[in-house]
């Protein structure tokens, strides 16, 4: 899908706190006919997999789906399939350090364990789920007990939800996600890539909470798009639902808080199309964004804690 900046302009131009509520209503009203869908079968399939690649809206996506299934009567729950990774011997820790370790490989996940707490949780039994010390890259020596009661649903989010190799549980007692950002930008003959749209969404998230210069989040796009490539697209198909998680005003809120930045990055040839869309687009203050926007992921001050 296809969305011409004058059409967002418009809008935003227009009534901009109109405009925003009925993006946002859109988006909710997808994911409200996922979350019937879901809960109508909860009992047949109870582990939901949601998957995507980096900046696509995984953790939102999730909590808002899990709210939503509580809403129509469905307790739920969420949880990170990031806690399943492997702890860094020390070998691994100092190629890391050199950018020499592919730290998003499938094969960092502890699958046994992993698949083991799956069916653990399908047939209600109490598991106690590991907690990965980013800062440490290590496993904690924290667990947090959980045991599903009969009824629940658990979504499981991570960039390797749909891969094969990783989830061993048969499929058809499964529910599959797919989430990212699939509509484009155009203007003046510039058709702005969905992946584009993520990377603004990083550089802001980063910058805000990771303490991380948008030259560093740049930096990383090559690899993390290589990465996404090799371990996340070629297993998008298996999904039993697809979520585009774009946001029609989203650009013109990055404008506002990226652009005069960008511009002092003007000799990176892959941000000369976002600079392109961006001059072009009408800016929206974060005041005019709704608390439960998708993206308040990125720029913060949102319903959800993350």
């Amino acid at each position: 899908m296809n969305i011409e900046v004058n059409r967002i302009n418009k809008g935003i131009c227009g009534n901009p706190e109109k405009y925003t509520v009925e993006i946002n209503d859109i988006f909710t009203y997808q994911l409200k006919n996922i979350a019937e869908k879901i809960a109508s079968n909860s009992e047949n399939r109870p582990v939901i997999l949601l998957a995507g690649p980096s900046g696509s809206g995984k953790t939102t996506t999730a909590f808002m789906l899990s709210k939503m299934l509580r809403e129509l009567g469905c307790n739920s729950h969420t949880l990170s399939m990031d806690n399943y990774f492997k702890s860094l011997t020390p070998e691994e820790k100092a190629l890391a350090a050199k950018g020499e370790m592919d730290l998003e490989s499938p094969d960092r996940i502890d699958k046994e364990l992993l698949n083991k707490q799956i069916e653990d949780i399908e047939n209600c039994v109490p598991i106690e789920i590991p907690k990965y010390d980013f800062a440490e890259s290590r496993r904690s020596d924290e667990t947090t007990a959980f045991e599903r009661k009969k009824g629940e649903v658990v979504i499981f989010e991570g960039i390797h939800a749909l891969n094969p190799d990783v989830i061993t549980v048969p499929e058809n007692r499964l529910c599959k996600l797919y989430v990212s950002v699939r509509t484009r930008i155009t203007t003046e003959g510039i058709v702005l890539n969905p992946a584009k749209i993520r990377l603004m969404r990083r550089m802001i998230r980063d910058r805000n909470f990771r303490k991380r210069s948008l030259a560093e989040t740049m930096n990383m796009f090559k690899s993390v798009e290589a990465g996404e490539n090799k371990y996340i697209m070629p297993y998008k198909h298996r999904s039993d639902y697809d979520i585009d998680t774009f946001m029609a005003y989203e650009m013109s809120v990055y404008k506002y808080n990226l652009l005069d930045d960008l511009r002092g990055m003007s000799d990176i040839p892959e941000l000369s199309d976002v600079i392109e869309v961006m001059s072009d687009i009408a800016p929206l203050d974060n005041e005019f964004v709704p608390k439960d926007s998708l993206i308040r992921e990125f720029i913060g001050k949102g319903e959800f804690k993350y």
